[in-house]
């Protein structure tokens, strides 16, 4: 298939099924200030942090998706986990309970903070998710399937009391569990398009999409949206957690299941996939210095709050990228805002103090 094709993918993204949790379109614009300041390229923003449940972010497009799984399945339970200040776990309680499906949330202490209800925890707490916080993973490999082994033996003790549990990796991303189609990415490649006739509207293709990247599947649904529909952009994933070479194959593998389950026939290849592992400073999570300074700048250039863990990180990737030279002057370039506000509120003595000093 060529990209001329691309109105057959479109279609194609239509047959599978999706409720409507969220408000579509989210909104585009120009960066005015930020642009000015750095002199060049041209960058706008995809406000995904305005989806509309539960706070906005990009976890609600995929549960969207996600959900009409679950119902399919008669999940009376959903059992997911990530880190203590999760939105995905957030996003998830807020979905699933609508359905009257009850969250099991697995939070591991990732990083240091304390285990209080703020933030996503305390909006956790109002949904009655069930919380159960762990401690990471010393001593053994922290890959997904890891995380899976803990999810699926707590769905074991559900199905044994006779529930019907729905065990969902993070951020909705790896094929695996309950979940055997890349619902998540699916739902993003939906949103490259939703992007790309906001972006005509206003007179241009991006040249490059830019995000903050954890878990996968908003990358690799990006990736393949921009491979059918504009073949023309690059799509730069600003990780957040994982370094680039086994996150990246991570990324690739859930884009060709993407692009399987559409039936297309690009070939999603390694040269598709763009990651950056140098922003990720102390680690997943850890408030720096540049992380509350770059905070401030959007919010007092352009009235947008970007969150600590995720946007703010992949901001900061995007400016340092610029004054590098690794753009054009003439380039556009989206950023897309996944979400994730609430972890500001756990991180204010941090935010505080850093801004301080």
């Amino acid at each position: 298939m060529t990209p001329e094709g691309s109105e057959e993918i479109l279609a194609r993204l239509d047959r599978f099924n999706r409720v409507p949790l969220i408000h579509l379109p989210t909104p585009l614009r120009k960066l005015e200030n930020v642009s000015g300041m750095l002199g060049g390229p041209e960058i706008w923003i995809k406000r995904d942090d305005l989806t509309g449940m539960a706070f906005g972010g990009n976890k609600s497009r995929k549960l969207e998706f996600i959900i009409p799984d679950m119902l399919a399945k008669k999940a009376d339970i959903v059992v997911t986990w990530a880190a203590l200040q999760s939105n995905w776990a957030m996003q998830t309680a807020a979905a699933a309970t609508r359905f009257g499906i009850k969250p099991v949330l697995i939070l591991f202490k990732r990083y240091e903070l304390a285990e209080d209800y703020d933030g996503n925890m305390l909006l956790d707490y109002i949904l009655k998710a069930e919380i159960l916080i762990k401690e990471p993973l010393e001593g053994r490999s922290t890959k997904t399937e890891d995380y899976f082994a803990v999810a699926d033996e707590i769905a074991a003790e559900y199905r044994s009391r006779g529930h019907r549990p729905y065990v969902v990796s993070v951020g909705g991303s790896k094929v695996m569990g309950s979940m055997t189609l890349p619902l998540g990415a699916i739902s993003y490649v939906k949103a490259c398009a939703e992007m790309l006739e906001q972006t005509r509207a206003d007179g241009f293709d991006p040249d490059w999409v830019v995000h903050a990247t954890g878990s996968g599947s908003t990358q690799a649904g990006l990736v393949v949206g921009a491979k059918y529909l504009a073949p023309r952009a690059k799509v730069v994933g600003i990780s957040v957690s994982d370094e680039k070479e086994p996150f990246s194959k991570d990324v690739l593998e859930i884009a060709r299941a993407t692009e399987a389950a559409l039936g297309g026939e690009l070939a999603i290849g390694p040269h598709d996939v763009i990651v950056f592992d140098e922003y990720l400073s102390d680690g997943y999570g850890i408030v720096t210095k540049d992380v509350a300074d770059v905070i401030r700048l959007v919010f007092r250039k352009e009235g947008i709050v970007l969150d600590p863990v995720y946007t703010s990180k992949a901001f900061i990737g995007l400016t340092d990228l610029v004054r590098k030279g690794f753009f054009k002057k003439t380039d556009k370039i989206v950023f897309f805002h996944t979400g994730g506000t609430p972890a500001l509120f756990p991180n204010r003595q941090k935010l505080v103090e850093l801004l301080k000093s």
